[in-house]
């Protein structure tokens, strides 16, 4: 593991939603850093292979598989980070779904509402309570909440953008909460990212794919590997002023 950028030497990363995308792109970039990582998935096969791939590289993980919406298996995915490491410094809050596609309010299904706010929303609420709670005993952390630039505007997706303002909120909320206490909590709004989760509906080179495009100033999707960085400044020395902050990450998406 070399071309360290901060000082992470054997801070110890739990972050959701660690087996593809932006999760996967995190847990590498932190296990470049020298970092312990906890990769967190609901998928075993994938978290896994990212760990494997860490390990081959000389690096140091566990995974846990984990449903972010369920309390006990959050619970135990804490307790098993700090049973195995004896501590948290850092908890990357990234797991999420898209969900529902883009039906308007009237039409939205309610189970598929319930299920993207329960990932989303619920999801980054519970590991953030837990989390938190490990924190507060060792008097410091840092946390980064994955939100989206439908965090900051409007879109119609109702589910989806309700549960990313929802995450812009919580962060801004718990950020005040925890300030004095040695624990940082912002947020991070990427634009277009091109992971899996993206080309599940927009394929490569399609209509839908040069209309996205086009609404990024940038004129071009974000790569996975542009949100790592900046979650890990935020989590880094460098940014430790910085906290209650809703970080665009968008190629001057909602500057426009």
């Amino acid at each position: 593991m070399t071309n360290k950028k901060y000082d992470f030497e054997n801070k110890v990363v739990l972050d959701t939603g660690g087996g593809s995308g932006i999760g996967r792109a995190t847990v590498v970039k932190f296990a470049n850093e020298g970092s312990k990582v906890v990769i967190a998935d609901h998928n075993k096969e994938l978290g896994l292979e990212v760990l494997e791939s860490i390990k081959a590289e000389g690096g140091e993980g566990l995974f846990v598989q984990t449903d972010v919406s369920k309390t006990d298996q959050v619970q135990a995915l804490i307790n098993k980070t700090v049973e195995h490491y004896g501590k948290l410094d850092i908890g990357v809050n990234n797991a999420g779904v898209a969900g529902g596609g883009f039906a308007g309010a009237a039409d939205y299904e309610e189970e598929v509402w319930q299920s993207v706010i329960d990932i989303n929303l619920t999801g980054v609420w519970l590991c953030m309570k837990y989390e938190l709670q490990q924190m507060l005993k060792q008097g410091s952390g840092a946390i980064v909440n994955m939100a989206s630039i439908l965090g900051l505007v409007g879109a119609e997706s109702p589910a989806y953008v309700a549960s990313k303002h929802g995450v812009v909120g919580l962060t801004k909320s718990a950020a005040l909460s925890y300030a004095k206490q040695g624990i940082r909590i912002n947020a991070v709004c990427p634009g277009y990212i091109d992971t899996p989760l993206l080309r599940a509906v927009m394929p490569a080179e399609s209509e839908m794919e040069k209309q996205i495009v086009a609404a990024h100033p940038i004129n071009r999707l974000g790569q996975p590997e542009e949100i790592a960085e900046a979650v890990a400044w935020l989590c880094s020395d460098a940014a430790s002023f910085v906290t209650g902050h809703a970080l665009p990450v968008d190629g001057g998406y909602v500057a426009q």
